[in-house]
Formats: C-alpha cells, sequence, structure tokens
C-alpha cells in the first residue's frame, strides 16, 4: 500500500467526509484513487477554514481535514498558517495534511515547518517513513478527539514507497473522557442551589461534549438563566425561557446581579468576544472545563471541576436531585423577569428592525431574514465587524448549531467556509453567511468554488458603502472610499460579478424587497445553486445597548 493511499484509506475508517484542498498536497491523487471527495477552494486559508468550520458545525463528531503544499515548497502552507491560528485560538479539532520536507533534507531549510506551526496547533506530526503512517494517524485523531478541541498538523513527504496493511493493521481511534470528582461536583451543586441569584456562563465546550441537552436539564432543575460565550451562541435553546442571550441586555444584567456564576465549557479567557465578569470578588465563581490550565487563569475560581461538560453535567443533575430531593428549585418572577428585559430592549428597537428608511437599515434586513427562514432548519454565521456585533445580538437560534459566532484571531470571510461546511454536514439546511463589504473581499474568489461543487448556500451583503465599519476619515486623506467613490451605491457593487459565475445574484434597495429576494435564493439554494443577495444598506452603527459595556 502506498503511503500516501493508506493515508487516505484510514481518513475513510475515521468517518472523515471530505478534504478540502488547494493543490497540490501529497495526498490529493491517492484521494481520487480512494474515492475520497476533494472540495477545492480557491486558496489555502480558505480550505483550511472550511475544515476548520465543519468540524465545529458537527460537534467534533466528524472531523474536518484539509490538505495543502508544503515539504521544499511551503508557500501553501504558510498561506493557511492564519485559518490555523484561528482553529487554535477557538479551539477545533481540524487536521490540515501538508507535504513533508524528504527525510534527508529535514533541518536543512530556512522555514521550519514544525517550528513554524507549533505555536497553532495541539501537535505537528512528520512521518519519517511509510510504516509509521498508522501510528501517526493514530496519534493525530487521539489528540483531535482526547482533551482539549484544537488543531492537528501531519507531514508526509512525497515519493514514499509501500507498506504493508497486514503487519501495520489501523482501527478507528475513539477519543477518550473522563468525568469530574465527586467532592468537587458535590460542592459546586450546593453552591448553585443555594445561591440566591445563581447564573450559567456557557461556552462552545457544550458543542464538542455533545451537551447541549444536560444543559438544558441541568439549567431546568437549578432554574438558573444561560448566558453564552459568542462561541458557545446557539448552545443553549435562544428562545427558551431561562435563556439571557450573548450579548446585551439580559445577559449583562445577570452576570452584574449573580452572587454565583457558574461557567462550564468556556476557558474564561479575554479577548474572545466573550463575557466579563463584573466585581468577580463579591461572587462565588466556579468552573468546569476540560483542561485545568483554564483555571485561574484570568479569574480567581472558587471552585473547579476538571472533566468533559457532557459528563459533569450529568454528574451535576444527579447530584442536584439528590440535594433537592429530585424537584425544581423554586425562583419566583424569574422567568417574567427574563421575558421583560428580553421585551424591553425588542420594544425600543423595534423601530429599526421594521424600518422602512432607504438605503436600508441593516437591522430591517437581519430581522427579515430571521422571520423568513426555518430557524429549526438553518444555519447562519456573522462575519468580522458589524455583521458579528449586530447580527449576534438579534438573532434567536432554537436549536445547536443553528448560529456559529467567532471573532477573535479571525480571518475576514470565514463566515462564507462556515456556510459551506454546514450545508455539507447538512444539505437539508439552509446555510447563510452575512457579510460585509471587507468579508466579500475575501470571500469572493471562493464563491466559484461554491457554483463548481454545487453547494446552494446564500450570501447576504450588507452594502454599506465603503466599508462602514471603519468610519470616515480611517483611511487617509484621498483613499477615503467614502470621498472617493462616484457614489455610494457604486461601491462594491457585486452582484454581477457573482452572477457572471454561475451564482443566483441579486441587488435589493428597498426593504419590502428583502423577504421576496431571501425566498428566491433560497429556492435557488435547493437545486443545488448558491446564490448571493446585495442589500444596499445605511451605515447604521451598531447599538451599544445591544453589546453592553462589560463584553469584550
Amino acid at each position: 500500500m502506498k503511503a500516501a493511499n493508506g493515508l487516505v484509506r484510514i481518513l475513510k475508517t475515521e468517518g472523515v467526509q471530505f478534504v478540502s484542498t488547494f493543490p497540490t498536497c501529497v495526498i490529493n491523487n491517492a484521494c481520487g484513487e480512494e474515492g475520497m471527495p476533494l472540495i477545492m477552494m480557491r486558496e489555502e486559508r480558505f480550505a483550511t477554514a472550511v475544515a476548520d468550520a465543519y468540524s465545529r458545525v458537527t460537534g467534533g463528531k466528524r472531523i474536518g481535514v484539509s490538505s495543502v503544499m508544503g515539504g521544499l515548497n511551503a508557500a501553501g502552507a504558510q498561506m493557511a498558517f492564519g485559518g490555523l491560528a484561528q482553529a487554535f485560538e477557538d479551539n477545533s479539532p481540524m487536521l490540515c495534511v501538508t507535504d513533508g520536507v524528504p527525510p534527508s533534507m529535514t533541518q536543512r531549510s530556512h522555514f521550519d515547518v514544525i517550528g513554524g506551526f507549533q505555536s497553532v496547533t495541539k501537535w505537528v506530526g512528520y512521518i519519517n517513513q511509510p510504516d509509521r503512517v498508522p501510528e501517526m494517524m493514530r496519534r493525530a485523531f487521539t489528540y483531535l478527539r482526547t482533551g482539549r478541541p484544537q488543531p492537528v498538523m501531519l507531514q508526509i513527504p512525497r515519493g514514499f514507497g509501500d507498506y504493508d496493511e497486514a503487519r501495520y493493521p489501523y482501527t478507528a481511534v475513539k477519543g477518550w473522557k473522563y468525568p469530574g470528582d465527586p467532592r468537587d461536583v458535590e460542592v459546586a451543586v450546593r453552591a448553585l442551589t443555594s445561591a440566591a441569584s445563581p447564573v450559567i456562563y456557557a461556552g462552545q465546550g457544550i458543542f464538542y461534549a455533545d451537551a447541549c441537552d444536560e444543559l438544558r436539564e441541568f439549567a431546568e432543575l437549578v432554574q438558573a438563566p444561560v448566558v453564552t460565550t459568542l462561541l458557545g451562541k446557539s448552545c443553549f435553546p435562544e428562545n427558551h425561557p431561562l435563556s439571557a442571550g450573548v450579548r446585551g441586555l439580559p445577559s449583562e444584567h445577570y452576570l452584574q446581579s449573580a452572587d454565583v456564576v457558574f461557567a462550564i465549557g468556556s476557558s474564561l479567557s479575554p479577548g474572545r468576544f466573550s463575557h466579563y465578569i463584573p466585581n468577580p470578588g463579591q461572587k462565588i465563581l466556579i468552573q468546569s472545563t476540560v483542561d485545568y490550565l483554564d483555571i485561574n487563569k484570568d479569574y480567581a475560581v472558587n471552585h473547579a471541576i476538571v472533566g468533559d461538560a457532557k459528563l459533569v453535567l450529568r454528574q451535576m443533575i444527579d447530584e442536584a436531585k439528590k440535594q433537592t430531593g429530585g424537584s425544581e428549585k423554586k425562583r419566583p418572577g424569574l422567568v417574567e423577569e427574563i421575558a421583560g428585559l428580553k421585551k424591553k430592549l425588542r420594544d425600543e428597537y423595534m423601530p429599526k428592525l421594521t424600518s422602512n428608511e432607504v438605503p436600508i437599515n441593516p437591522y430591517r434586513v437581519y430581522w427579515d431574514l430571521m422571520n423568513t427562514l426555518d430557524l429549526k432548519k438553518s444555519a447562519v454565521s456573522h462575519d468580522s465587524g458589524n455583521t458579528r456585533d449586530q447580527l449576534s445580538a438579534l438573532w434567536e437560534s432554537p436549536i445547536p448549531h443553528g448560529y456559529l459566532g467567532w471573532g477573535n484571531v479571525s480571518t475576514l470571510g470565514f463566515g462564507f467556509a462556515y456556510a459551506l461546511a454546514a450545508k455539507l454536514a447538512n444539505p437539508e439546511w439552509a446555510a447563510v453567511n452575512v457579510t460585509g463589504d471587507a468579508g466579500v473581499g475575501y470571500q469572493m474568489g471562493n464563491y466559484e468554488a461554491a457554483v463548481r461543487h454545487k453547494i446552494g448556500v446564500t450570501t447576504v451583503h450588507i452594502n454599506n458603502s465603503g466599508f462602514g465599519g471603519y468610519g470616515k476619515g480611517f483611511w487617509g486623506t484621498g483613499h477615503d472610499p467614502y470621498t472617493s467613490a462616484v457614489s455610494p451605491s457604486s461601491i462594491l457593487n457585486m452582484a454581477a460579478a457573482t452572477a457572471a459565475m454561475g451564482e443566483y445574484s441579486e441587488r435589493i434597495e428597498k426593504p419590502d424587497e428583502i423577504v421576496p429576494a431571501v425566498k428566491r435564493a433560497l429556492a435557488a439554494n435547493a437545486s443545488g445553486r448558491p446564490a448571493y443577495l446585495e442589500f444596499i444598506c445605511s451605515q447604521y452603527p451598531v447599538y451599544p445597548e445591544w453589546i453592553g459595556p462589560h463584553t469584550h
């Protein structure tokens, strides 16, 4: 068995559905020979982003894999660096396969791929002889499925000979998870059940532990509001009476007033568009995480539970029932209070959500989109900047992975990669990418890939005529697109370009055209045709009240 073919067979054994790529990599021909589908994007960063997004949207149940050029010509791997950095920062378990330098050339090149990528991966492996393919793949999938989820890179040189499959067989790796210490669980539950105003702070670790059902059951049992991080958005149904949202009211209200904060599936690290916990020294802080390195990092933690979120929550449910006699904790007026805070915020901004202004208010686009899609069979993501800050506060997803939030070490355009991955993972779902002027520039070449592979996703472009989130005067004298354009509506007029690529494309300028255009786009998606909707919008600011003073 050729080494590259053996590696691809192992990918199939591990349940990998496809490899996203930008040619060439040593395994690409082997993928064709072994019947492994290739999704060819237009550059390496985006190939990596699609693999990353696929792992996210499946909660790590199916690992996303990318292949990029490496070896003596490491340019492809270098182009993928930004995508791997984002996957590493956001804790996404994806595999990147690249060419390795020939064994005789290791440590002789100016650029050391292993050293260069160690800062953005959990592990970088190098296969130095053919019969080590099964061993190195076992290690790769062990690291991908065990402990903190993060990307892995594996290098395989070109020109390798064969190895004996019978002598070096491969069995799929299941991964290993562990529960929390029972004493830690008991102490944490006692603190929560005796609290006057507890709040649950849930992160994306809930997704990777497949613990959404357990989170809901535990929240209902202890009757605590649930706040999520941006990465954890939709891990708790956002139409649930105990959902306090991801940004602004009521999430900030409960973080401010809580006497006990229970963080689970979150590193509590700063700078990840998560919440700042106000007055932490005046609260009891409980943290449950799969990685002990998260504990006492940014906050002094009073109680900690190290373990898989699903197993820990199951333990906490059993312990809470034991301590309370099996009945739900009574917190009179809590559900009504959450509903009142949500209504207060929604009523205040409803005029913008239903605005008939021209140019279109972007909040009107989001509102009509949310009320047109079947939210129980849809996946939506933002892009960096205004679309993230506006959409994430407004959107309510009732299902896990119905919304993907992201945005720290972020590469513009990632929202489109998520839409592609969501459609590949759930073909019956609608998949929508909401992006702005800057994001379109990063995504544009990859629209062609969606057409070629017949992946029916919709891009919603909030065209506010010149990178509205950056502000006037940002560009320097003579370069500001606000003043240099012939007319505002002429900036980034991309509908014609996307139509030429084969996408279903529309340019929408009036609010009453939003819903019909979305429906036509979804109809095109149903036949495998990607769609692009360019909404001519005002440069409407992000509501400070949506975000709140304590969200970073």
